[in-house]
């Protein structure tokens, strides 16, 4: 039973930070008149950071702590890859939305290997794993 969770939580996780990613990569053309918002960095920022947090909070396995990084990852650079039809949605047509996509990218990746660090690094629960501890 405790892996069906498991597998659950991890589904769940892969699905929103993919759908995350999805709607930060549709926000990166994003202007206020001529000035670019950088909504799709903040959203970067701080969705792979709680995701990450999240799934290993929810589910307790430190690999469905790495899978919203990794779809995030997934969508994102597949995003910035030219399709056969000719579509690409991370452009680098000015110097402004060059600047946005690399810092959706850059800092995307940035926070997703801090919270994947994180979540690595704290320690197991501590046990012989026998269960006959007196």
């Amino acid at each position: 039973m405790r892996a069906l969770r498991t597998v659950g939580w991890g589904l769940l996780a892969v699905v929103v930070a993919s759908w995350l990613a999805a709607v930060e990569v549709l926000w990166l053309p994003l202007r206020i008149g001529p000035v670019p918002v950088p909504l799709s960095v903040l959203g970067a920022a701080l969705g792979n950071l709680l995701l990450v947090t999240w799934a290993h909070r929810l589910s307790g396995s430190r690999v469905v702590a790495l899978l919203p990084a990794a779809a995030w990852a997934v969508v994102a650079v597949g995003a910035s890859v030219r399709r056969p039809e000719g579509d690409l949605l991370i452009t680098g047509e000015t110097t402004a939305a060059q600047l946005v996509g690399l810092g959706f990218l850059l800092v995307g990746v940035l926070f997703a290997s801090f919270a994947v660090g994180r979540v690595l690094s704290r320690q197991v629960a501590a046990g012989s794993g026998s269960g006959g501890a007196r």
